[in-house]
């Protein structure tokens, strides 16, 4: 039973692993506009967060109330598959180390941010917290999503162990600002994006997508999140999140799109006439991942932004970096 006396307020040490990353930029982002005054961000050349000590001496200097795991080595199909030993030793240091840290210099509470991935691969549709571990994993990812149910069975069981107010949220895929747009190691959306984009500015005739286009997937726009993650900060706890049955908390749009009728929205929204083909050698990956959402929204957590709008404004955030060059690509 978490203790009663976990007070978190404005005034509280935050920090916000990861927060040059969408994710974490996004959370920075709602904690500055909510007014929150004691946000702390590293840098990975500053903090590396893969080093046991390093990450150890840095959480024994600043005494956090509060931390946000947003840090985490990501990519799409490709660079899950080619880069899998980077993928599963990355995640795993970084998870271990800030977790463990954050429960030996008392953290109040910690949110561990995790991935569908998690999930089985043939896992009934929409997918509940309760469908953990129960078949096997989708191939082209699995050591990261064996490294992030690492990261949340750690919260589970300091939990249990430690009464640590420690818990995990498992969003379906995001997009938004500070996005990965490099066609190696992005994901799907952002790489339409760019991907229709160039073809519009070099009148290319067809912009050539990996696979048949049919699985489905969701998509949450970040800004959704990190709304989400300032209310878990202030009143969600641990109790609230485990169950004897779930380990960690689903939260995304609870809807999903085919994705060659994502690809036909963004080309309508770049501008691009030109034609879409599939190139069916490429694999898909999960044919469709949805997830179960409804237990996120008996504790009031739902998403704003539909998924036009939040491409529209993905879309005006590209064009301004991309312009500028200020854009991972």
């Amino acid at each position: 039973m978490i203790m009663s006396n976990l007070k978190i307020d404005k005034t509280s040490k935050i920090y916000v692993a990861g927060s040059s990353g969408m994710v974490g930029s996004a959370v920075v982002r709602k904690l500055q506009a909510e007014n929150y005054t004691n946000i702390v961000t590293s840098r990975s050349k500053d903090v590396d967060c893969r080093d046991q000590f390093v990450v150890n001496a840095f959480f024994a200097k600043h005494k956090f109330d509060v931390v946000v795991i947003a840090a985490a080595k990501v990519g799409g199909i490709m660079a899950n598959n080619d880069f899998r030993g980077d993928f599963i030793y990355d995640n795993l240091q970084i998870q271990t180390n800030l977790i463990h840290s954050a429960k030996t210099h008392g953290v109040k509470k910690l949110i561990f941010l995790g991935s569908s991935c998690i999930y089985p691969k043939q896992a009934p549709q929409p997918i509940k917290e309760e469908y953990l571990l129960t078949s096997e994993l989708e191939y082209t990812n699995e050591p990261y999503a064996i490294a992030k149910i690492a990261g949340l069975k750690m919260c589970e069981s300091y939990y249990k162990q430690y009464d640590s107010n420690f818990y995990s949220i498992m969003p379906c895929n995001l997009y938004g600002y500070n996005d990965n747009f490099d066609l190696k190691s992005s994901h799907v959306l952002p790489a339409l994006i760019r991907k229709f984009h160039e073809a519009k500015l070099n009148n290319d005739a067809e912009v050539i997508m990996w696979g048949t286009g049919k699985p489905r997937r969701e998509f949450m726009f970040v800004d959704d999140l990190a709304n989400t993650i300032e209310h878990c900060i202030q009143s969600i706890n641990a109790d609230d999140v485990y169950t004897d049955t779930k380990s960690c908390m689903n939260f995304g749009s609870g809807e999903d799109i085919e994705i060659k009728e994502l690809a036909e929205l963004i080309k309508q929204i770049v501008g691009f006439r030109g034609n879409i083909k599939h190139d069916t050698t490429k694999p898909d990956g999960t044919m469709k991942k949805l997830m179960d959402v409804s237990f996120a929204k008996t504790l009031g957590l739902v998403t704003k932004t539909s998924l036009s709008e939040g491409l529209k404004s993905t879309y005006n955030w590209f064009l301004q970096n991309y312009a500028n060059s200020d854009i991972k690509l």
